[in-house]
């Protein structure tokens, strides 16, 4: 999982974005695989694999440590959990496996699965394998070198994307049993409140207000599909020279549940300052070509056939507080020494900031 970008963003994170989250960095210390004993399983589970292999860490990134696998057969991506102790159901990249490779099934946008590891005796973690898609990231979501119908276009293209991924036949895929029943959101504000609290290291009273408020006030589901969980423009990987989605990125919070979380957390850039991220709310969304908020709805809503969406308010409320939740994560793992980016200490800062936002929210829900 990249850094969530809804978080505040400096104007220093602004500059950063595009330089250190791009690109491989030589693994070091507790990054390091065993090559020979990593090479050994690709040879005897990766179809039409040949050594010998050159890895590379990619720059971006705090939960699942991703590598880029060079070899003459061509190159593929690596995901594995993190190396030392981890929170409950965390970091399940069997989870990411298993969604990427249903969807694949069905032609939607996700990289070939080639195989997953659950022997820790490989490389000292569970990980597995897939294909690499050649295309570009976009960090920020102002694109500052597009031209308006371009960014217009890829804004069209990922809400396109997400209605397509909601549509989804969860059975053809064979994902029926990747969710619990119930209310999704009732499930998640328990997750990350259960989260939040093994990785608590002070008592922040807005936290504590949403915990109580969030239960109570849970919004009815409707309807049930494959959610991502962390849907977001610098998420996937568009085409060099088109808004095309190639591929979906980053499945390590995804479910069965109410596809209003995913919509609704990426509407949240509409309520987020930019900081050289995804956020487009301090924009001049009109000159650059970014479509309004209501816009979005009403192509969501178009391609999903829904009459419209309700109060984002809660929603916002939240998107934010799990945010929080998953900050302060990357907290205690800082404080443990077993962050996997440079980048984790800054991040870590940004718990109390996102508490507070998603109080303001409640507050404008009702609280």
């Amino acid at each position: 999982m990249t850094e969530p970008a809804a978080a505040p963003a400096s104007a220093r994170d602004a500059i950063d974005a595009e330089t250190d989250f791009v690109g491989t960095v030589a693994p070091e210390g507790a990054d390091r695989l065993d090559e020979a004993r990593l090479t050994e399983w690709l040879e005897g589970n990766v179809e039409g694999f040949a050594g010998p292999i050159t890895l590379g860490k990619f720059k971006g990134g705090q939960s699942n440590p991703t590598y880029r696998i060079e070899s003459p057969s061509g190159c593929y991506v690596l995901r594995r959990k993190p190396f030392g102790p981890l929170l409950p159901s965390a970091h399940a990249v069997d989870r990411e496996f298993k969604v990427q490779a249903g969807l694949y099934t069905t032609g939607f946008p996700v990289p070939r699965q080639y195989g997953l590891c659950t022997d820790d005796a490989v490389v000292g973690s569970w990980f597995y394998v897939m294909g690499m898609v050649d295309g570009r990231t976009i960090w920020n979501g102002a694109m500052p070198s597009a031209i308006p119908s371009e960014r217009r276009a890829t804004y069209e293209a990922m809400i396109d994307t997400l209605a397509r991924l909601h549509n989804t036949d969860v059975e053809a895929a064979g994902l029926s049993d990747y969710g619990k029943p119930g209310n999704y959101f009732g499930r998640q504000v328990e997750r990350w409140t259960r989260q939040y609290k093994l990785a608590e290291t002070e008592i922040m009273p807005e936290m504590e207000r949403l915990i109580a408020w969030l239960p109570v006030t849970l919004p009815e589901q409707t309807r049930t599909s494959v959610v991502h969980g962390d849907y977001r423009i610098d998420n996937m990987i568009y085409a060099h020279d088109s808004p095309e989605v190639l591929t979906v990125l980053d499945w390590e919070l995804s479910t069965l549940g109410d596809p209003l979380a995913d919509f609704t957390y990426v509407a949240m850039a509409w309520v987020t300052e930019n900081g050289g991220r995804s956020g487009v709310m301090d924009l001049d969304r009109k000159a650059l070509g970014i479509p309004e908020l209501d816009e979005v709805v009403t192509r969501y809503c178009a391609a999903t056939e829904r009459d419209g969406v309700p109060d984002l308010n809660w929603y916002f409320a939240y998107n934010f507080f799990r945010l929080a939740g998953i900050m302060q994560g990357i907290k205690k793992r800082v404080i443990d020494g077993t962050a996997s980016s440079s980048h984790a200490k800054a991040m870590s800062e940004r718990v109390l900031p996102l508490a507070e936002k998603a109080w303001e929210f409640a507050v404008k829900a009702g609280a």
